[in-house]
C-alpha cells in the first residue's frame, strides 16, 4: 500500500481549538475538537504529542523511528495515514516549513 503523499518538509499542527486532552474518567488520551472527539490509541497519541507546530514532518519521522527503534520508512507510512486521516476531517493542518503563524 502507497503512503499518502504528505512532503517531508511539510509542518503538521493542530489548529486553534484541537487539543490533545487526558481523559481521566476513561483513563484515555483523547484529541479534542469544537463538538468531536477521537480516542487516541498509543501510536496515535505519540505521533500527536510531537506536533509542536515547528518540525518537519520529517524530522517527527527521524525522532519517532529512533525513539522506538523502528523502521523510518515504515514510520513515515503510518504516519502519513494516520495525518491524513485527520486532515481531512481538519483536525490537523500543514503549512510548508518556511511560513510562520498558526
Amino acid at each position: 500500500m502507497t503512503a499518502p503523499s504528505l512532503p517531508d518538509d511539510c509542518v503538521p499542527y493542530l489548529p486553534r481549538g484541537v487539543r490533545l486532552h487526558d481523559d481521566k474518567v476513561r483513563g484515555i488520551r483523547v484529541l479534542l475538537a469544537p463538538e468531536r472527539a477521537i480516542s487516541l490509541d498509543p501510536v496515535g497519541d505519540a505521533i500527536l504529542s510531537e506536533l509542536d507546530g515547528a518540525r518537519t514532518l520529517g524530522d517527527l519521522i527521524a525522532e519517532l523511528a529512533a525513539r522506538y527503534q523502528a523502521p523510518a520508512e515504515q514510520v513515515g507510512q503510518d504516519m502519513r495515514e494516520f495525518l491524513t486521516g485527520l486532515i481531512d476531517r481538519r483536525m490537523v493542518f500543514l503549512r510548508e516549513s518556511g511560513a510562520r503563524g498558526a
